[in-house]
């Protein structure tokens, strides 16, 4: 009769703890009710973006069209949110609206992590000068206002949606540099890494494949939080008229454009405040509920 092999009885004790661990993760997530509520929030959010172009009641309504005999008609059962200053449905386009704010915070996050996770893995982990410069170089781009940066490298790439989430990404990055170099400075001393390392593994290895998984937790947690913030300062600079170009369905933009007719007409800026509100609460919300997850046993 053969006896299990090593591997199989490790896989069998792994996997319980896995689940345990996950269990635990879900149960302290769903104990925080507001967390539950962020999730649902965003949920919602992303499927009402995801279908925009087959529930939304008027799609013709997104572009540059013009309707004279509607303009600035209060919400009614016929326009649920009322319509804009030239007749288009305002309902419309906030659903198409949220694709923008969302694909925002897509983009400003992935290139954020792309720079920012990088530098701060290198600095930690080889320390000296090399530290001293790339902390440096991320202290001088944290000591000027995100808004004012991200507004002068929009102006300066023009004034375009896609610039201004690139402007934003060239920003944000920073913060992630600070938590990847946090968390190297910590884990380069874990046993494993010393172990690669006397093993011979490349720097390369150690620093992507040993270390930054065991980051991925407050990485995630910093995303989810961060992604709020970018849909914020994205929406800001389309308001202040770097970012998205009438007729875009862009919140920012819409607030903009609405603010001209306060306050007879309140619900042209009201509602696209009220979905950025919304969704930057939910992004918080779900962060914190991030954090309980990914909290210690």
């Amino acid at each position: 009769m053969t006896a299990p092999s090593d591997s199989a009885f490790d896989l069998e004790v792994a996997t319980p703890a896995y689940e345990s661990g996950l269990s635990r993760g879900l149960a302290r997530f769903r104990r925080n009710k507001l967390a539950v509520v962020g999730a649902v929030m965003l949920l919602l959010t992303v499927f009402i973006a995801l279908l925009a172009p087959w529930i939304a009641p008027y799609p013709e309504d997104i572009a540059d069209a013009v309707h004279f005999d509607r303009m600035l008609q209060p919400p009614s059962w016929g326009f649920l949110m009322g319509t804009d200053e030239a007749g288009r449905d305002i309902l419309t386009r906030l659903m198409y609206g949220a694709r923008l704010s969302l694909l925002t915070a897509f983009v400003v996050l992935g290139i954020s992590v792309v720079i920012g996770v990088p530098i701060g893995l290198v600095a930690g982990y080889y320390g000296g000068r090399v530290e001293t410069i790339l902390m440096r170089i991320t202290d001088t781009f944290s000591s000027m206002p995100a808004l004012v940066l991200a507004l002068a490298i929009a102006v300066v790439m023009g004034a375009d949606l896609i610039h201004s989430m690139i402007a934003i990404g060239l920003v944000w990055w920073r913060g992630f540099a600070r938590i990847a170099h946090g968390q190297t400075l910590s884990l380069k001393q874990e046993g494993y890494v010393v172990m690669a390392r006397t093993l011979g593994a490349s720097d390369f290895h150690v620093m992507f494949r040993e270390i930054l998984p065991n980051m991925t937790s407050p990485l995630l947690v910093t995303i989810s939080l961060d992604a709020g913030f970018a849909i914020l300062i994205g929406t800001a600079i389309s308001f202040l008229g770097a970012g998205a170009s009438p007729p875009t369905a862009e919140w920012g933009l819409m607030i903009a454009s609405g603010r001209h007719y306060l306050p007879d007409a309140w619900w042209p800026s009201l509602f696209p405040g009220l979905a950025i509100f919304v969704v930057v609460l939910s992004f918080n919300l779900l962060g914190d509920g991030l954090r309980d997850f990914f909290g210690d046993d």
